[in-house]
């Protein structure tokens, strides 16, 4: 199998300020030839390459329109596509939840996702209270989703605690201020957890000694009909 590319880059430095245009030509992935527009000209980097840089080199009407192309290929574009790649902006949609443990009884941390913003660059932090967490935070890499948007999750690692405040801060150019959501544990979560297994206990114990109550009576009620015939028979 033999693989022949062509590949044109444009390298932009403070929006369009500083503009690199680069085509570069690669054979079975090694790159053979290259035009630079900071060079100007064609460069040969395998005996075949040389030869083409210098037959390209030669030609002006050819090396004109690529030294243009920093203007015609790669300002123009950057300009029709800015306001969909440069300016476009859309905001995080952040949630948080638990996280269970499958080794453990009660949640192993918290997760807070982070869905559907653009660009990728993000920043997310968790806190206690005012205090921020960064000992037991792991994170994704921030993930494409293939519609121009992107993702990541973020998890602290620490079983949250009843009466304690947790705060999931998102900071993203799309937005004017850190997102912050919030997450406690709801108060009464543990107590009716417990009552409940409590109030199942109790009852569970109620139905079973009322079970045994009537097998018990119902037993001794069935012996004694079953001995009293054979004791008169007895005394006849």
């Amino acid at each position: 199998v033999f693989q022949f590319m062509g590949k044109v880059e444009c390298h932009f430095i403070n929006g369009t300020e500083k503009v690199r245009y680069m085509e570069r030509y690669i054979y079975n992935r090694l790159e053979y030839a290259r035009f630079d527009s900071d060079v100007g000209r064609y460069e040969g980097f395998t005996p075949f390459g040389e030869m083409n840089a210098k037959r390209w080199n030669s030609d002006p009407e050819w090396m004109e329109d690529e030294r243009a192309a920093v203007d015609t290929y790669c300002r123009h574009n950057y300009e029709v596509s800015t306001p969909f790649l440069v300016e476009r902006r859309v905001p995080p949609s952040v949630s948080i939840s638990l996280l269970p443990s499958s080794s453990q009884a009660g949640p192993r941390g918290l997760l807070c996702s982070v869905l559907d913003f653009y660009p990728a660059h993000i920043q997310v932090r968790w806190f206690q209270g005012q205090q921020e967490l960064s000992g037991h935070v792991v994170a994704t890499d921030v993930v494409a989703n293939g519609d121009w948007s992107y993702q990541v999750l973020v998890l602290l690692e620490t079983p949250p605690r009843r009466g304690l405040s947790y705060t999931c801060q998102v900071e993203h150019v799309s937005l004017e201020q850190p997102l912050r959501r919030h997450w406690e544990m709801p108060p009464d979560a543990a107590r009716s957890k417990t009552l409940t297994g409590i109030g199942g206990f109790v009852l569970g114990s109620v139905f079973l000694a009322l079970g045994l109550g009537f097998y018990v009576r119902k037993k001794v009620s069935g012996g004694s009909r079953g001995r009293g015939p054979g004791r008169a028979g007895a005394c006849a």
